[in-house]
This record gives structure tokens, sequence and C-alpha cells, in this order.
């Protein structure tokens, strides 16, 4: 899981640097030649994504940073963390499966809930059998999680 991050922040990090040093640039050139850079929408638009590339490389030569210091064997075996599976039943009886992410790789629709969304920060340290209660925009949630599958069991 945080190697197949790693690999799709180094992928972007390629492309988003090939388009700050080579097309950029073409783009900035071309649009400075059609004259007045004040009503120029061209040169604008460029210059925008300029800065946009530059904010995203930078944000993401951070979180690369940070990925690579984390230490997966240093995550409990026995509560839930990054990377864990955890079987949840709702108040209501109904019963959810989430796997805890990274904010980057969250997607509802899969049951990939980040780490840091309120159902996951409340979910970080619990162990089976323990009830989960979570303030979300929509209200309180209940929750018992009845099953545990860690990174380290998988």
């Amino acid at each position: 899981m945080k190697a197949e991050l790693l690999k799709r922040f180094e992928d972007e990090i390629r492309t988003l640097d090939r388009e700050l040093k080579n097309e950029l640039p073409k783009e900035i050139k071309r649009a400075r030649e059609l004259g007045d850079l004040r009503e120029n929408a061209e040169y604008q638009a460029a210059k925008e994504r300029q800065s946009f590339v530059e904010a995203r490389l930078s944000m993401l030569h951070k979180r690369v940073a940070e990925l690579s210091l984390m230490n997966l064997d240093r995550l409990p075996d026995d509560r839930a963390a990054f990377g864990s599976t955890v079987h949840l039943l709702e108040g209501d009886g109904k019963p959810l499966v989430y796997r805890l992410v990274m904010p980057e790789d969250a997607d509802p629709d899969k049951g990939w809930i980040s780490t840091a969304s309120p159902i996951g920060r409340a979910l970080v340290g619990k162990e089976e059998g323990d009830e989960v209660t979570v303030p979300t925009p929509n209200g309180t949630r209940e929750f018992e999680l009845v099953k545990l599958i860690t990174i380290h069991g998988e």
C-alpha cells in the first residue's frame, strides 16, 4: 500500500516536472509573443497553471518525504491503524466494512476511508469488541468493531 502510493506520487511528480520545465515555458513564450500581457488571457492562464504545478509539486515532495519516513512495522497488530480493514456493525445492525487509508487514497465507494476522516479518526486505536461513537456532520453514528484485520494480517 505504501509502495503503491509512493509510486503514484513519483509518477505524478515526473509528469508535473516535465510540464513545468518543458511545456509551460513554451506556452508562456508563445503567449508573450501575442502582445500586451495585461490583457493576454493565454499568458495569465499559463502563469496560473505554472503556480498551481509548482504548489502541487511542493506538496507531493513533502508527502513523499513523510511516507518514506513511515515505518509500517511500528503499526499495532492488535488495534486499528493505517492499512487495517475493519468490520463494523452500525447501531441499526447494518454491517459495514472499511479500509483505513491515506487521505489521497480515500474512496468511499470502495469502502476506503481516510484515517483523517471523522470515522477513521474514531476507529484508529480501537480493538475488536470496542464500541465507537462518531460525531459526523449528519449526526452521531454508533458502531461496534466486530472484526479487525491489520496491515500485518493481510
